[in-house]
């Protein structure tokens, strides 16, 4: 059916009705399939006294997501959901333990153990990660890397319009951090 004002003058847009869709109830349709859903990579985040802290909160959102991001080893995960900083701190690492056959064996925990102020707005955020938040290397039937206690790591956390999210790791490694008393709930 044409719509238009009929002049020489303005364009005429045809639309198209759409086709109704017979139900014809004697045929009956074949089962819809669905795909099993997409494995959930395991991890709990245990943010203990610094959990009030804006920085940690995101810090907890996100970092299951980078969890499953290692686990799934899809450096584009990362490269969707955090900013460019902290992609190029962690894409090589993903890469690597693709490329070397490694893998991760959820469930595994992180636990905060320190928030700081850093310059120009940055929240520096320490925390241990258990054994399990390490790779695993199903070649020699080790950890790549041996952490019997955990392992101390540092993320520093800038907040964006979206909140808090993951910036970039901390290097060096700031000292400090022991983790040789925390106790890992998974």
């Amino acid at each position: 059916m044409p719509v238009g004002g009929g002049g020489d003058d303005q364009p005429t847009v045809t639309l198209s009705s759409p086709t109704p869709k017979s139900s014809d109830p004697s045929t009956p349709s074949a089962p819809v399939k669905t795909a099993a859903p997409p494995r959930q990579a395991k991890l709990t985040v245990v943010a203990g006294n610094y959990g009030s802290a804006p920085a940690v909160q995101g810090l907890v959102a996100k970092y299951p997501l980078y969890f499953q991001a290692l686990v799934d080893q899809s450096s584009a995960m990362i490269k969707a959901n955090f900013p460019a900083f902290f992609y190029a701190d962690t894409a090589i690492n993903v890469e690597m333990a693709k490329s070397n056959g490694w893998v991760m064996r959820p469930p595994a925990s992180i636990v905060v153990v320190g928030a700081t102020q850093q310059p120009t707005g940055v929240v520096r955020v320490s925390l241990c990660r258990s054994q399990t938040t390490q790779y695993w290397n199903p070649k020699t039937n080790r950890w790549v890397v041996t952490a019997p206690h955990g392992s101390p790591q540092a993320i520093d956390m800038v907040r964006t319009g979206a909140g808090w999210t993951m910036y970039q790791m901390a290097k060096p490694m700031p000292k400090g951090i022991d983790c040789s008393k925390v106790r890992y709930p998974a």
